[in-house]
């Protein structure tokens, strides 16, 4: 029954992710086909040269916040992946030119890992699901501690703005 509703797109599924950078649009859509990378087939990219199965990929976004920290910019975002390809947030914000914080992987030698965090700043955050009995469940998962420590010290720094 679940795994229908995965194949047929009808779980919505809802990520948290802190990205480099000011994101300027508040609302979108990046609809970027993915596909592995041919000058390494452990990465999945939205741009450049690809090798393999290309498929579409479909990630809609929104701005929460914005931040302003040692010099350097940061957006807090909700996304909203429409398809489910492997890495598919993480690929789709580098191609947008807004890396996932601390992404060491996607972001290289430019990954930004503030307050010392250890991992990329990506949390599932929510899914909603169709019940057999025809109603709706949403659930959510807190956001894991050391993801919030970054996010309350940005917050006591100088915000550049609320969206």
């Amino acid at each position: 029954f679940l795994k229908k509703q995965f194949q047929e797109r009808k779980i919505k599924k809802e990520y948290i992710v802190l990205v480099a950078g000011k994101v300027k649009q508040k609302d979108g859509v990046i609809d970027l086909s993915i596909g592995r990378s041919k000058r390494d087939p452990t990465l999945r990219i939205a741009k450049g040269l690809m090798r393999g199965k290309i498929r579409e990929a479909l990630t809609e976004y929104r701005a929460k916040e914005y931040f302003s920290s040692g010099g350097k910019e940061y957006t807090l975002l909700s996304a909203f992946p429409k398809t489910g390809r492997t890495h598919q947030i993480r690929a789709h914000f580098k191609a947008i030119g807004h890396p996932v914080i601390c992404d060491k992987l996607y972001a290289g030698a430019h990954s930004l890992c503030p307050f010392g965090l250890s991992r990329h700043f990506l949390h599932a955050y929510a899914l909603e699901l169709q019940l057999p009995s025809g109603g709706h469940m949403r659930l959510e998962a807190e956001m894991p501690e050391d993801l919030e420590r970054v996010l309350e010290r940005l917050r006591k720094e100088k915000k550049s703005g609320n969206v």
